[in-house]
């Protein structure tokens, strides 16, 4: 969020939160490639719902469909399904974490090079992709984006190799930062991880046709057969004849990003052969072993907060009920003239079921503290329904640092605890009490004693300020990223 006034970002619901990287899903050899593809992608929506596309290939040409919105808004019917022929497609859902919301923007990106066409969409965040940028504009490089993905594009388009995946591991070679890349030739299924596997993407089977995804759900809804994880800086090939895989940046120990857990898969997929259903409850039976306190009943943060809730109210004994009901029909909350009316803007939203809060010690059960804003209504809204106390608990630890790996963190002078001690996010939210999950705490949910400081076994900058690799573009002054560019304005 940019301008306006502290009064404003109280009522800003929207940006309480930390948005969705991206999802990506590719399939090779199946002759309704498009429809499973855009099935693929409604069930990968949750990490992003700003733009959807998918690119098919029909042994003859390319063929893609890009539009702002929603899967559902332009996936849902036959005749653009119809339109997207061929055995071979790849989809992409977005979150913009670089680059504006503009069509030109969305992804599958599309390029033709000497050896033929290659589509390529991605999830995750390259840091060095500005200074990169630079150089290729620099080289004479005509950037039509301003995509990760495009640069990527241009590394390819650019390689001497002969072969186009010895082009694209070249290509990926000269990146850094998290990602998982799909990429889809007339002949491949390209997949491929960043070195310490930030980024999550694993191999799916239907009916012999290989499948790359974000994440196992996407593989769930369309009936097909998990294998196994794409592996830490793994290049996936794979084609009509079978798959191959290639290591160029050579065996280093995994980082997932401890996020995916906590926030942003989809709690029914299973990351790192982990339930992240059965984790986000850990969490929640960590938090109430951590953070006791005297209540009536448990009450979830519909619904990011409702796993790690049901494992504190397991955990501590104390009932579990549903005492925010969210209205799952409500978009963007409106812009109202005046604040009295935008302050309702949290009610849109969630309602206070007032028969399981009234005369009650409540606690407030989430997962994460962003900016606190909406933390600020939603303790507002308990304690107008009559409860006796409010007792808020988020099962994860504090975020006190930006990320710059995919997922759309407010500048660190926005994150509630970058700021202010725990009695001051205390008094700021108008909790009774305060209590996050403590970082070894997150880390025993995971199965671990508590985090390896010389190794640690996820990545959790986040939390800690520990980025696992380099920031390039953060230590680049800002003359290109201010430069003026093209905004589409119809």
């Amino acid at each position: 969020m940019t301008g306006g006034t502290e009064v404003d970002e109280l009522f800003d619901m929207d940006g309480d939160t930390l948005h969705e990287e991206c999802g990506v899903f590719g399939i090779l050899g199946h002759e309704d490639a498009s429809a499973l593809a855009a099935l693929g992608l409604h069930a990968l929506q949750h990490r992003g719902q700003e733009a959807a596309g998918i690119v098919t290939f029909d042994n003859d040409q390319f063929r893609a469909e890009r539009h702002l919105g929603l899967v559902g808004d332009h996936f849902s019917d036959a005749d653009t399904i119809g339109r997207l022929t061929g055995r071979a497609a790849v989809g992409h859902v977005r979150y913009s974490t670089t680059g504006e919301t503009i069509l030109r923007n969305v992804q599958p990106l599309f390029a033709e090079l000497d050896g033929g066409g290659i589509a390529v969409c991605h999830n995750g965040n390259f840091t060095n992709a500005l200074t990169l940028r630079r150089q290729l504009i620099r080289d004479g490089a005509i950037c039509q984006s301003t995509s990760d993905s495009e640069v990527v594009l241009q590394l390819v388009a650019r390689s001497r190799k002969n072969k186009i995946i010895d082009r694209f591991i070249e290509a990926i070679t000269q990146m850094e930062g998290a990602y998982s890349l799909v990429a889809l030739t007339s002949k491949k299924l390209i997949g491929a991880r960043d070195p310490l596997g930030i980024r999550p993407l694993v191999l799916g089977d239907l009916n012999g046709a290989p499948i790359l995804a974000s994440e196992t759900c996407a593989l769930d809804i369309i009936g097909a057969k998990f294998i196994r994880e794409v592996e830490n800086g793994e290049v996936i090939v794979c084609t009509s004849t079978g798959i191959q895989s290639f290591f160029p940046f050579g065996k280093q120990q995994a980082r997932p990003c401890i996020f995916e857990y906590i926030y942003f898969s989809r709690p029914d997929s299973v990351l790192g052969g982990r339930s992240v259903y059965d984790v986000r409850r850990e969490m929640g039976k960590q938090l109430a072993r951590e953070t006791s306190v005297e209540a009536d009943v448990i009450v979830p943060v519909p619904d990011s907060g409702v796993p790690a809730a049901i494992g504190y109210s397991q955990e501590s004994g104390i009932p579990f009920e549903l005492g925010i009901i969210r209205n799952h029909y409500v978009g963007r909350t409106f812009i109202e003239p005046t604040q009295q009316i935008r302050a309702l803007g949290v009610k849109m939203k969630h309602s206070a079921n007032r028969s399981q809060i009234e005369g009650k010690r409540v606690v407030l059960v989430d997962d994460s503290l962003v900016r606190g804003t909406t933390s600020v209504k939603i303790v507002q809204m308990i304690r107008e329904a009559g409860a006796k106390e409010v007792h808020f608990r988020l099962a994860s630890p504090p975020i006190r640092y930006s990320d710059y790996y995919g997922i759309d963190t407010p500048v660190r002078e926005k994150l509630l605890a970058a700021k202010y001690s725990l009695e001051e996010m205390c008094a700021y939210i108008g909790a009774d009490s305060l209590a996050f999950l403590s970082v070894d705490g997150m880390y025993r949910s995971m199965g671990y004693d508590g985090r390896d400081n010389e190794n640690p076994q996820f990545t959790d900058h986040g939390f800690t300020g520990d980025y696992p690799t380099p920031l390039t573009d953060l230590s680049e002054d800002q003359e290109f990223i201010s430069a003026p560019r093209l905004v589409e304005v119809g």
